[in-house]
């Protein structure tokens, strides 16, 4: 087998979720694919890398000559309620359910010692910065998977509002029991709705 082959093949078995004989079939598609799909192919996978950037106010994913992602930048989200979620993925899945009208906060995994995830490496000091910073009653939406380490993350997250004294100004709430046995990125959209929909305060 040719060496480039050979090299294209181990690439893509490096991939999540793609077994090498997959990653061969993928490789064989490539070589066999039109040069200009190719050449394509290429320039937006440099892209990725060197025109995505991050939101300043939510983390979430923008292009990276805007500051703001297009739901912070919108006037007619409602800036008080903030759903929280572990990555940008999770986020994308809510809003294809056209239900919620807030806005986000991408906090980019959950603590998680056993994987070397502490506090400090998540973007919970925006958040506390974004909610010093309105000028009402704010509702904190937990969009969690149900997992051990979001329940550190929410542990941390509620008794760090009340350390930081804006308890005051937070109302905090969960969603349903409608993904108790769901992660966000997997569940349907009638079940995203009626999670939302029915959230409890804790």
């Amino acid at each position: 087998m040719p060496e480039a082959l050979k090299k294209l093949i181990n690439s893509i078995s490096y991939l999540p979720w793609i077994w090498e004989k997959s990653a061969t079939k993928l490789a064989f598609f490539l070589l066999n694919s039109n040069k200009n799909y190719i050449d394509n192919l290429s320039e937006n996978l440099k892209n990725i890398k060197d025109k995505v950037w991050k939101c300043s106010v939510c983390n979430t994913l923008t292009d990276i000559w805007s500051e703001t992602c297009s739901i912070c930048s919108n006037p007619s989200r409602n800036k008080y309620e903030i759903t929280i979620v572990e990555e940008y993925l999770d986020m994308i899945t809510l809003e294809e359910t056209w239900v919620f009208s807030g806005v986000y906060h991408v906090l980019g995994w959950a603590i998680s010692p056993i994987s070397w995830v502490f506090v400090w490496d998540l973007n919970f000091e925006w958040l506390f910065n974004r909610i010093e910073a309105l000028d009402n009653k704010v509702e904190l939406i937990l969009a969690t998977n149900p997992n051990i380490e979001w329940e550190a993350t929410a542990n941390y997250l509620i008794e760090e509002i009340d350390k930081r004294g804006l308890k005051y100004k937070v109302k905090i709430t969960r969603l349903s029991r409608w993904l108790s046995s769901w992660y966000i990125e997997y569940a349907d959209n009638m079940t995203l709705i009626n999670a939302l929909k029915e959230r409890k305060e804790i």
